[in-house]
């Protein structure tokens, strides 16, 4: 369950940050597009750290 929850949100925040770039919002569209990446369980996630 959980990480149905953060591929939701981490898509979201890809799918911001892509339309911000499209608008022009260069730095907030990178921004949001990394914190994603941060954000999604698949690959590196902040919420994954091996103790």
């Amino acid at each position: 369950m959980t990480s149905t929850v953060l591929w939701i949100i981490a898509a979201i925040l890809v799918i911001v940050g892509i339309v911000q770039l499209l608008q022009g919002q260069i730095i907030f569209g990178i921004v949001l597009i990394v914190i994603g990446c941060l954000v999604g369980p698949g690959g590196y996630s902040i919420f994954n750290r091996r103790a």
